[in-house]
């Protein structure tokens, strides 16, 4: 049976009716209004993040803590921020309660509640005192000014303190104005985003400072403190400020004689005073330091063996007096007497009433083996030194030694802040090997003290015409011997004359050890082994070039009576010290 073809019905097409059109219609509107309202900036207005802070103090957009306390005259910053921001050395001393400002020309103590302070110990009164509030000490702003450099501005909206300091560059922008819409805002938002609340609205032409940028936004600040982020696009730069420099007060000039350098000796002093009449010519010679002063005891006690007719001697060839101070080498007693204000000022007035009684022209500090923990004192107590000497136009200097070695010997020096505090540091270049060195060696080789020399001016940056070289004029015989079945080590100090009588007398031959910069020579006597390193006219040239190569403030010499009379040319000439 045959199949019959049906035609096929066409398909109907379907339609999509009105509910469709309403969803795609209300999809589309929310995805706009989700971009709307996601794109939309806050208008949200808060109030300022001063971090909990009453009074906050800002220097260049950074928020420093403590805050200040007081207002106007009153107003007062605590003693951290000073410390960090002004002055590193500015001191408290919690057992008297007091702080300390050391300056090149002024010492000044001030009490806490108390309105008498003292300027170099004299008194004077203060409009404000010094403060303590939760455990926080307080310095008023109007003492400060009179001894620091720096501009201050106080917000009466906000109470944000605002620290500039001489030399900043502080760059300026401002909110452009539109004549369209002048009453048109910039917003200053508390993060980089809009969607960051606002603190305060900008009006046209106000000035903010910049303290960096973030992604298309500034960090700004405005004049009464209020920190936060402007869209750059939002700002103009304007001026750039620069604090101005004030001139710097002259300072203190040591007396050094004009085109000359100094050529100082130190004098031993013993039991009995030296017969003058027995010292001979030293031509070149303009500085001699007595060994005069001594600290007695930790309670600030100095004592002294100044003669005035020393004095006299001394300055009727020309010679200024920088009598040597030291600490008797007692680690306690030198702690004691450092550990206060009181006792340290003590000291200090001890010494300028004896500069003036025995006309000195200078006091030379020569403290040893002293306790590491004293280190900050120690520079304290020469900071509060040079002012006050140097009121009466006294050259301050202080002995040192190359670095490295224990802490008492060595460690203890900060020279980079001796430096600063003092007219000049005394490198003691010698004692590379000292009396009771288990071995024999040289006094002070040059390799050794070029390199104590090289890496004070390098590491310390203590400038060379601050710098004077110590140098020996002695020498050691070494003896070594076999005790009991052990090699025993001892040696003695001698003149240079006496060592060379020795060689004289013995017809010894010394040979020239060139990597050491000296002669030396060695023989039996007794079964012992006798070594000598020796100080002479060749070892003292060659540390004269040193002086020289790196340009140093001049010469010491440890001590007066062990060298021999030809070094005194030597050392004028490499000096170029007038006769």
């Amino acid at each position: 049976m045959a199949m019959t073809n049906r035609q096929a019905r066409p398909r109907k097409r379907r339609r999509f009716g009105p509910p469709f059109l309403v969803l795609l219609l209300l999809t589309a509107a929310l995805v706009v209004s989700y971009r709307y309202w996601n794109d939309r900036p806050n208008q949200e207005h808060v109030a300022p993040d001063f971090g909990g802070l009453a009074k906050p103090v800002y220097y260049a957009g950074e928020l420093l803590k403590p805050e200040a306390i007081g207002s106007g005259e009153t107003l007062a910053l605590p003693l951290p921020v000073v410390e960090k921001h002004l002055d590193p050395y500015i001191r408290y001393e919690a057992d008297s309660q007091s702080v300390i400002i050391t300056t090149t020309d002024r010492v000044v103590r001030m009490k806490t509640r108390e309105l008498t302070a003292f300027l170099n110990d004299k008194p004077f009164s203060l409009q404000v005192p010094v403060e303590e509030k939760n455990k926080v000490t307080y310095v008023p702003v109007q003492a400060l000014k009179d001894y620091y450099r720096f501009q201050l501005s106080e917000s009466s909206d906000t109470g944000a303190v605002l620290l500039k300091k001489e030399g900043d560059a502080i760059q300026w922008a401002k909110v452009p104005a539109n004549e369209k819409h002048p009453s048109r805002t910039v917003s200053l938002r508390s993060l980089p985003t809009v969607k960051a609340p606002i603190y305060s609205d900008l009006k046209q032409e106000q000035s903010v400072m910049l303290w960096g940028e973030e992604e298309g936004w500034y960090r700004a600040q405005t004049e009464s403190g209020i920190l936060g982020y402007v869209q750059k696009e939002d700002l103009i730069l304007d001026r750039t400020e620069t604090v101005p420099v004030q001139p710097e007060t002259p300072a203190f000039d040591p007396g050094k004689p004009l085109g000359e350098k100094i050529n100082l000796t130190w004098q031993q002093i013993w039991s009995t005073k030296p017969d003058l009449d027995k010292i001979g010519d030293m031509p070149g010679l303009n500085v001699i330091s007595p060994q005069w002063l001594h600290l007695l005891d930790g309670e600030g006690t100095v004592t002294t063996k100044a003669d005035l007719a020393y004095s006299k001697w001394a300055h009727d060839r020309g010679y200024r007096i920088w009598a040597l101070f030291n600490n008797g080498f007692d680690p306690d007693r030198t702690s004691q007497a450092l550990a206060s204000y009181d006792t340290r000022i003590k000291v200090i007035k001890q010494l300028a009433a004896y500069a003036e009684m025995y006309q000195m022209q200078g006091i030379n500090v020569d403290f040893e083996n002293v306790y590491l923990k004293d280190k900050e004192n120690f520079v304290q107590f020469l900071r509060e030194m040079a002012p006050i000497l140097h009121e009466q136009g006294l050259v301050v200097s202080v002995d040192i030694t190359v670095k490295g070695g224990s802490e008492v010997y060595s460690k203890f020096l900060d020279r980079k802040a001796l430096a600063e505090a003092a007219d000049y540091l005394i490198l003691m270049g010698y004692d590379e090997h000292w009396a009771t060195s288990q071995t024999a060696g040289s006094v002070a080789s040059l390799p050794w003290v070029e390199e104590g020399v090289s890496r004070i001016l390098e590491e310390d940056g203590v400038p060379a015409d601050k710098f004077i070289l110590g140098v020996p004029f002695y020498t050691r015989i070494w003896t070594e011997e076999t005790v009991d079945g052990k090699k025993k080590v001892s040696s003695k100090a001698y003149s240079m004359d006496y060592i060379q009588s020795l060689i004289k007398e013995k017809n010894l031959t010394p040979v020239m050890l060139d990597d050491i910069g000296q002669h030396y020579v060695e023989y039996k006597e007794d079964g012992k082994t006798m070594k000598i390193w020796i100080e002479d006219a060749v070892s003292m040239q060659k540390r004269m070039d040193i002086i020289s190569k790196y340009d140093l403030a001049g010469v010491a010499s440890w001590s007066r009576g062990m060298e021999s009379a030809n070094i005194w040319p030597l050392m004028q000439k490499a000096l170029k010290v007038q006769p």
